[in-house]
């Protein structure tokens, strides 16, 4: 039979470059004679091409096993009787209309990869119309798929996992910083929250199901602290084995497109297990394909977690139109969106799936098994999780810095003395202040355990910050920083005569014999009183910082 350039010789550039782009490859040529040769020794690699193979859906992998059954080749009306017709379309139309992003058959699937080929050859002693695999591709395919159960969907192409996100365990440092805030009764101090991944809805509802805050949204200090003092690698296996065992961790809840409503229960429990248990059969370290593995439960079970069949009771609506979600026509929208959740979202997070897209910015096509997800469901400890070394570094402008693998224990500790700056490149900023001391004060703490803190998890703290805060332990606040409004005037005679006059009560603080504070809101009254003195005046309010400030020392 023809080998693959020969399948490929009478195409033009934009056929080759269709098959390039199907194939993950690229393929950079000014025509079709110099693509060609390009083109060929891209596609004639063997693990490209079992890659390419283990893609193609289940209908789709059986006209190509009938090819490899029959010697590589059929009759061409036999082969597209049975596996659907090849639209004729010429260049022009093919690239307004695109079939091959939407082909109708498993021929034309296979046609539009160039796993197959259309010519008339000499075959069992005639000239026939034969579909036939390319000699040289022939000998690359694997052998038929044996028949039996099938596996869920089918696997990832190429194309699909071009932009990868491996699984983290950036959760531990999420359920860090939120412990210390809710400790400080404070749950989004965080002014990094809503970058959160996971999100910090999802942190919370993990925290809760774990036990680990009470219902008044107080960590539980005996539980909490054993939790933040584990190494790395042990917290994300006790994380795992709670979420999988807890009633109370609701992903349906959680999924950012539904809003459930009224009184209507489900068992996320059940239907994690029955997750987990379908994922079991996902083959081991392949990339597979989201669309088609939900698709594959909606075909098995589309009940999964829907006692006795019921899709109308539960009161779901959509986030965004508000749409009731109720009936079996929403399938997809709701238990097939919580089936996506659960893998690119609480699965992802908890380090058990990597996730993969076509483009960085592109929706998540594909996933597979992290490698460390046998040892977490199995609940041991992540192999090779990094340790916590990194030590806390404390400045003399009482700024204090910790990084994501400063102990954990100590940056909750450090947080709840401190006003918190921001997250950057895994670098967290504090700021002590007399109010962040106060509040500390307030939750029993005293600033002698914050320089315990700094010398025991970092570098000797420098000695205006040790000055600093004894001298807030002794006097407490000494210095405050506010906004204020300021009158200014040329004689100190005027001055005097607005402090004479009714309207003498608005004014603060002096400044000098020709300035003094106004009190907050004043402004248009002591203006009123110095045109009613004879002074005209301007109220200049360009220079006045209106955001909340927070920059008290001491």
């Amino acid at each position: 039979m023809p080998d693959l350039e020969h399948r490929l010789r009478n195409h033009d550039l934009g056929f080759l470059q269709i098959i390039a782009s199907l194939w993950g490859v690229d393929l950079s040529a000014p025509d079709a004679r110099t693509a060609l040769p390009k083109l060929t020794r891209s596609l004639l690699n063997t693990e490209l091409v079992l890659e390419i193979v283990d893609a193609l859906p289940d209908g789709v992998r059986q006209a190509l096993d009938a090819l490899i059954l029959n010697n590589g080749w059929m009759a061409w009306p036999r082969f597209t009787l049975k596996f659907g017709q090849l639209r004729e379309v010429g260049p022009g139309k093919r690239d307004r209309e695109k079939p091959y992003l939407e082909p109708i058959s498993s021929t034309e699937v296979l046609w539009y990869r160039g796993l197959i080929g259309r010519d008339f050859l000499m075959r069992e002693g005639e000239l026939q119309e034969c579909a036939y695999i390319p000699d040289d591709l022939l000998s690359m395919l694997p052998p038929p798929l044996p028949t039996g159960p099938e596996p869920p969907g089918r696997a990832a192409s190429p194309g699909e996992k071009a932009a990868i996100w491996h699984a983290n365990d950036r959760v531990l440092d999420h359920t860090c910083t939120l412990l210390a805030a809710l400790r400080m009764e404070d749950p989004k101090r965080s002014p990094d929250v809503e970058d959160w991944q996971p999100p910090f809805e999802v942190v919370y509802a993990l925290l809760s199901a774990m036990k680990l805050i009470t219902s008044s949204e107080q960590p539980v200090p005996e539980d909490a602290r054993p939790f933040l003092e584990m190494p790395r690698g042990k917290a994300l296996a006790w994380l795992v084995r709670g979420w999988r065992e807890s009633p109370l961790f609701n992903e349906l809840h959680l999924v950012p497109s539904l809003v459930c409503e009224g009184a209507w229960h489900n068992d996320p429990k059940g239907t994690r297990d029955f997750l987990l248990d379908i994922l079991g059969e996902v083959p081991e370290n392949k990339w597979w394909h989201l669309d088609s593995f939900v698709e594959s439960i909606y075909e098995r079970k589309p009940d999964f977690q829907r006692p006795a069949g019921d899709f109308d009771s539960w009161l779901i609506r959509d986030a965004q139109t508000d749409e009731s979600l109720a009936g079996f026509k929403h399938w997809d929208a709701v238990d097939g969106a919580l089936i996506r959740f659960m893998i690119t979202g609480p699965m992802h997070w908890l380090g058990l799936m990597d996730l993969a897209s076509p483009a960085v910015d592109a929706p998540v096509k594909a996933f597979r098994f992290s490698d460390w997800a046998s040892d977490l469901l199995l609940g041991k400890p992540t192999p090779n999780a990094p340790n916590e070394d990194q030590t806390i570094k404390a400045y003399s402008d009482a700024t204090i810095t910790a990084g994501t693998l400063t102990p954990r224990i100590a940056r909750y500790q450090v947080s709840r003395f401190c006003q918190w700056l921001g997250e950057q490149e895994g670098i967290y900023s504090y700021q002590v202040t007399p109010r962040s001391l106060q509040a500390a004060s307030e939750q029993g703490l005293k600033p002698s355990h914050l320089e315990t803190v700094l010398n025991k998890y970092g570098e000797a703290p420098p000695p205006s910050l040790i000055k600093a805060l004894h001298q807030w332990d002794k006097n407490h606040g000494q210095v405050k920083i506010h906004p204020a409004m300021i009158l200014q005037v040329e004689d100190p005679k005027i001055l005097g005569a607005l402090r004479d006059s009714p309207a003498g009560r608005f004014i603060s603080d002096p400044l000098g014999p020709t300035a003094a504070i106004i009190e907050p809101g004043a402004a248009d009254k002591v203006a009123s009183a110095l045109a009613r003195l004879g002074y005209l005046s301007d109220v200049d309010f360009s220079t006045i910082d209106t955001k909340p400030t927070d920059q008290d020392a001491s």
